[in-house]
């Protein structure tokens, strides 16, 4: 009877403190919902068609920083651009690269051909690149080991296409010095099928080089064209290659090769702002999340002509301008914490190489980046995954972080498969140590299903499902690592 009693007794008193509990359960869930809610809010305007697409160096861009430049400054940040003359905003100049002219002409014995645009096509990476008279070596499919550099310097490397449709030959080749990779198309792709994938246009920072790489590809009929009367076939060519001991070798001719583009000057502009910490000087803590996309992507009579990008990136930029009311209303880091929203993310992450390569802080002086990027994917209570695991000496800490937060971390590199693919992969080129954290990636196959489907397309808006629950989550944790990063007690300055 006793020691029924001090049961029900004990289960009173559980009973009571869950209902002490309970206002505080109820309020939290009022906060994240009213988190999502704002969430939403900026989502819908950033990805309303009257933003265009957010294309840089169009009225989208502008809409778009003037947005984000208002929110900013009222939530309380600072410019972050250290640049009177230029604040909040930080220009980069971009040029956009058009193939426009291709050349291609072989001399064998005396002779001179030139090969049609129907048998070859010639394209740069730069403004113009051109190479004469240069000797044509044959390295077949590149199965065995790399010619050495001392083989390919001042030659074009003549690869067989080999039914591989990929550049990491053509790459190869031109790393370790070829003057340019001639393709044969062999196989089953047709020169139809690279114009429609490489004659597109290519972008960089203006400041880059102007001079660029040169690959070309040219048809069976058009080599054939070309090894008629020298003894040797495109057919003897393949045979060749099958062989154990085969070895690259001169083919007896050489090559002129050129190709031009046309240039268009696009100015655009990093957003960067800044909640300057209690001990200046300590270092800082750095957010990404880019602001751009597509633009208007396709034409009538499609009925969606305009790629919002609500989830890529809409959602990251609004996370990123969530966790910066949250600092802001809290008690400052110790270190100051900068918010950068890039430009070009996906013309090949200029605007982060841009914020690199013309920081407005030391770049040693940054102790941890994390990137926001297409977030709006997961429900509530989705683990995180950290795309860039293993690559910085961050993950100790995020750990440490998580544990704190009662966040579960996925003990699995598969996120690492995108690392390649988002701004934080330009920082990590500067060694700056950056990292994705996101529930996004926690269940990659809601990834999988995002890039399959919507990924890059006019039906990435706000008409579909926007998952909120998981972005909420993740803006919480994220303040939580900047509260952690920076506390110079926690994370020592660097060389302290």
């Amino acid at each position: 009877m006793n020691r029924g009693r001090a049961r029900i007794g004990s289960w009173v008193a559980v009973i009571a403190a869950c209902a002490l509990c309970l206002p505080a359960v109820a309020e939290a869930s009022r906060r994240d919902r009213s988190l999502e809610g704002r969430l939403m809010e900026h989502i819908k305007v950033l990805a309303s068609d009257d933003f265009e697409g957010r294309e840089p160096g169009t009225e989208g861009e502008a809409r778009t920083l003037r947005y984000l430049g208002r929110e900013w400054f009222d939530i309380g940040l600072v410019s972050g651009t250290n640049d009177p003359g230029n604040e909040w905003f930080a220009p980069v100049t971009l040029v956009e690269r058009v193939p426009a002219a291709s050349t291609a002409q072989f001399k064998r014995s005396g002779r001179r051909l030139t090969l049609s645009p129907d048998e070859a096509l010639m394209l740069t990476s730069g403004n113009r690149s051109l190479v004469r008279d240069a000797p044509v070596l044959f390295v077949g499919t590149l199965e065995s080991d790399l010619p050495g550099r001392s083989e390919l310097a001042g030659r074009v490397a003549l690869l067989l296409d080999g039914g591989r449709d990929d550049s990491e030959r053509q790459n190869a080749l031109l790393a370790e010095g070829a003057s340019a990779v001639l393709t044969v198309l062999d196989g089953d792709r047709t020169l139809q099928n690279v114009a429609a994938r490489r004659q597109r246009s290519g972008y960089a920072l203006a400041q880059d080089a102007t001079g660029g790489d040169l690959e070309g590809f040219v048809t069976s009929k058009g080599m054939d064209r070309l090894l008629r009367g020298s003894g040797t076939s495109l057919e003897s060519l393949e045979e060749a290659v099958g062989k154990p001991q085969f070895a690259p070798h001169l083919l007896g001719m050489t090559a002129s090769l050129e190709a031009t583009t046309q240039e268009t000057t696009i100015r655009t502009h990093n957003l960067i702002g800044k909640l300057p910490g209690r001990r200046p000087g300590s270092g800082a803590v750095l957010f990404v999340s880019h602001w751009d996309h597509f633009g208007v992507c396709s034409a009538p009579p499609a009925e969606d002509t305009v790629c919002n990008g609500a989830i890529d990136n809409a959602s990251g930029v609004a996370a990123l301008t969530e966790i910066a009311r949250r600092l802001v209303r809290g008690q400052r880091p110790d270190r100051d914490i900068y918010f950068l929203a890039t430009t070009a993310e996906e013309l090949g992450f200029l605007g982060a190489h841009a914020f690199a390569e013309d920081p407005p802080l030391p770049l040693n002086q940054i102790v941890a980046a994390f990137n926001i990027d297409s977030n709006a994917i997961a429900p509530r209570g989705t683990p995180l995954a950290i795309v860039g695991r293993g690559m910085t000496g961050l993950d100790e800490q995020i750990a440490v972080v998580a544990r704190r937060e009662r966040r579960r971390i996925v003990e699995s590199d598969a996120a690492n498969a995108y690392v390649k693919r988002q701004d934080g992969w330009a920082l990590l080129q500067h060694d700056i140590p950056a990292v994705l954290v996101s529930s996004a990636y926690g269940d990659i196959s809601r990834m999988e299903a995002f890039f399959e489907n919507d990924y890059h397309r006019p039906s990435d808006d706000v008409k579909h499902r926007i998952e909120l629950g998981g972005a909420a989550e993740d803006v919480a944790f994220h303040v939580a690592l900047a509260r952690w990063f920076g506390d110079v007690r926690r994370v020592p300055s660097p060389g302290g």
